[in-house]
């Protein structure tokens, strides 16, 4: 887990500019730092000193703050002022790193749910879909710590430590190379806590992923258990996994905790050992008072950065695994090739659609589901596809409707005495828009929204196909429409069915049922193929074609 991302800067916008606001506060919070740390030497030297004090025991940052500032009350107006100026700071820091934050959290959000929308319902379906639903919520939102507290802290190290570590050099120069010799004990130890956190941090998601998996198919089953009365049962399991998820992020949050101590015992050593030896030479007579105490009130500031670096890094961990499981799906590459530079789709009702050599690749590349598969859907007709699962029928319905682009073969509209007009093939498609909405697409699983979650699959299913026979659209595409319905449901729908075709609709549809197979016009095998890597679909696959009309 690398300490900065550039993804973040790169792809980003607000990232970027908040990455430069942050760079500018930090010098000039190192400055007002470095005028502070003197101030408070000029204060405390004569109070401190044995006798009156008769150089700048400054030097050359002296003329930063004028020897004036011994004096009471000109030294506390000015530390007043450099107190204020650094609050001010500090306050502009913080609300800007909320604010560019919450800005980044939503664009990759954005991007990220966008991105999924584009690789297709097929990749969500492949067990992606709660990964991507986990990132979004959860997970993005530890990415909050990162901008409010660790990349202000980066900057500060890259400015206040080179900054102070120089000025304690000018001042003792015993002092500045026992800091140099220890400072870099703290990235050591970031580093092997570190190693811990990033691997706690990646369990610690793939722990959120199983749990959002686990939640979001209760959820999911949640209206067939009340239609059936059970929805109470789950209660233990869903009280398991919360239990479960908060055992995970203590978990994360021990490491952290432990690791902010380790760094804070380390610092602390290390100013000890300053001190130690400060006082010892303050005892010998080997350096002023003054320049002691400017060196004792930097030094701390020199390991502070750091130290809170690697803090707030560890606490922000997880959102940075967050960020890298996001910019993962990011790299996503989206099926087929396709651009939208086939013109608006011309109207589909009347027309035949005509499927030639259709192939689409499984999401891990070693089949063609469906492989081959060539047939025509006309209008006024019931076009069934079989097949047994997983040999790609709702792959082909979602070709039909723009969802999915193929990756060989072509789907072609025809109406008499026209030329064929290509809605797509592997490179090329109609507007998606244009095409999507003139056919009524049910899928398995239909999503009404909230209004659905009380409804049971079955009774969903009814309402999406009610919707869709009442659309009037030229093409209907339904996915196992008959599945999760009883005996006399199930003849009420292919009865619908068969009205919408009698009317002019071209309809489509994959089952498995016996009836609907019956009730069709014409009936489609779908078969899949093994894939080579340099294979066409031709080359293994007998090719599929209509079985012919009933």
């Amino acid at each position: 887990m690398r300490p900065f991302d550039p993804r973040l800067v790169g792809r980003i916008g607000p990232a970027r500019r908040y990455v430069i606001t942050t760079a500018a506060l930090g010098a000039v919070t190192a400055l007002l730092i470095l005028a502070q740390a003197l101030l408070l030497a000029r204060l405390l030297s004569p109070v401190l000193a044995p006798a009156p004090l008769a150089e700048d025991g400054l030097g050359w940052w002296g003329r930063l703050v004028p020897e004036g500032t011994r004096a009471l009350a000109t030294g506390l107006a000015w530390l007043v002022a450099v107190v204020a100026a650094r609050a001010a700071v500090t306050w502009l820091q913080e609300r800007l790193a909320h604010r560019a934050g919450v800005r980044v959290i939503s664009d990759i959000r954005t991007q990220v749910v966008d991105h999924a929308a584009t690789l297709g319902p097929r990749w969500v379906a492949s067990g992606e879909g709660a990964s991507v639903t986990t990132v979004v919520t959860r997970g993005l939102e530890n990415l909050l710590p990162y901008f409010v507290r660790y990349l202000p802290q980066l900057m500060l190290a890259a400015t206040v430590t080179p900054l102070m570590l120089i000025v304690v050099l000018g001042l003792d120069w015993l002092s500045a190379v026992i800091i140099a010799v220890t400072l870099p004990l703290v990235p050591v130890f970031m580093i092997l806590v570190g190693l811990l956190t990033r691997e706690r941090s990646a369990r610690h998601l793939a722990s959120m992923d199983r749990l959002a998996t686990r939640t979001l198919d209760l959820i999911e089953g949640l209206p067939t258990l009340r239609a059936l009365g059970r929805e109470r049962g789950p209660a233990a399991r869903v009280r398991e996994l919360g239990d479960a998820y908060r055992a995970a992020t203590m978990s994360s949050l021990r490491i952290a905790f432990l690791s902010g101590m380790v760094l804070e015992l380390l610092t602390t050593l290390a100013v000890a050992l300053v001190a130690v030896t400060m006082g010892f030479r303050l005892v010998a007579g080997d350096i002023g008072i003054e320049t002691a105490l400017a060196v004792l009130v930097l030094a701390p500031e020199v390991y502070l950065p750091v130290r809170n670096v690697g803090t707030h890094f560890h606490a922000s961990a997880d959102g940075l695994a967050a960020a890298d499981a996001a910019f993962s799906i990011l790299d996503e590459r989206a099926p087929g090739t396709q651009t939208e530079s086939g013109g608006v789709a011309p109207s589909l009702r009347g027309r035949t659609l005509h499927v030639r050599g259709l192939a689409v690749a499984t999401p891990d590349g070693r089949r063609w589901a469906p492989s081959d598969l060539s047939f025509e859907a006309a209008p006024g007709t019931v076009t069934v596809l079989r097949g047994s699962n997983g040999e790609g029928k709702s792959t082909a319905l979602m070709a039909m409707v723009g969802l999915l682009a193929p990756d060989s073969g072509t789907i072609h509209a025809t109406a008499p005495g026209e030329d064929p007009h290509l809605l797509a093939d592997a490179t090329v498609t109609v507007e998606r828009a244009t095409w999507s909405a003139q056919c009524g697409w049910v899928p398995q699983r239909p999503d009404l929204g909230p209004a659905g979650r009380t409804l049971s699959l079955g009774q969903r299913q009814r309402r999406a196909l009610e919707r869709a026979f009442a659309s009037d659209r030229p093409v209907l595409v339904l996915d196992e429409p008959t599945a999760h319905l009883d005996s006399v449901s199930r003849a009420e729908v292919i009865e619908q069915i068969r009205t919408a075709a009698r009317s002019g609709a071209t309809v489509v549809v994959a089952t498995h049922e016996a009836e609907m197979i019956e009730a069709a016009d014409v009936v489609v095998d779908v078969l899949d193929a093994r894939r080579d890597s340099e294979d066409h679909p031709h080359d293994e696959a007998t090719e599929n074609t209509a079985g012919g009309a009933l």
